[in-house]
């Protein structure tokens, strides 16, 4: 099997985010062969159809990242029990203009972190409904709601908690696995 390029979007703008935390300790835990690669989404402008007449170089910019990658791994908080705007606005750009979405067919792994006990429920489930709608296919088992994480990093970022790392190794190989069952062969 070939290498396994992932783009990873962090639905976080917050620069000591746990989210983004998360996502730097996912990258290190990947298996042989799989490069995880972040994905900024933090200077979209919000999606408008009239913008489409001349892109936003930040438009293009983030299509043409996503376009080649061979899945996605979407690492993000809850805001009022969903997904932040910024990744909703992210979905939104991505899919336009109708015929061309970059998600179309890719597969797709989501993990929730939250200091809450949680985790990042609402946000992950609510992800899902649009990863649906874009058809993307989002890995279903194992799900990854990462509560209490406001204790699972150490001072310099790094993932301390034991427990925590096995479900995230274990969440990177049965990624590993949904990726190679389903991503598109190379043209």
């Amino acid at each position: 099997m070939p290498d396994i390029d992932v783009a990873v979007i962090v639905g976080s703008l917050r620069r000591e985010s746990l989210n983004r935390k998360m996502a730097r300790a996912l990258a290190e835990l990947a298996p042989p062969g799989m490069t995880l690669s972040s994905v900024d989404i933090g200077d979209l402008p919000l999606y408008n159809e009239d913008l489409e007449v001349d892109p936003p170089a930040q438009f293009t910019r983030f299509r043409a990242a996503l376009a080649p990658v061979d899945a996605i791994l979407f690492v993000t908080p809850e805001f009022n029990r969903s997904m932040p705007g910024l990744l909703k606005n992210a979905m939104d750009v991505g899919s336009r203009p109708w015929g061309k979405s970059i998600w179309n067919g890719k597969p797709a792994a989501v993990i929730s972190v939250s200091p809450g006990a949680l985790g990042g429920f609402g946000a992950n489930h609510h992800l899902r409904q649009v990863l649906v709608a874009v058809n993307v296919a989002a890995m279903p088992h194992p799900e990854a709601y990462i509560g209490g994480a406001g204790k699972i990093f150490d001072a310099a970022g790094d993932l301390i908690d034991a427990g925590v790392r096995e479900l995230a190794t274990g969440f990177m190989r049965a990624f590993q696995t949904w990726i190679e069952q389903h991503r598109k062969p190379a043209t």
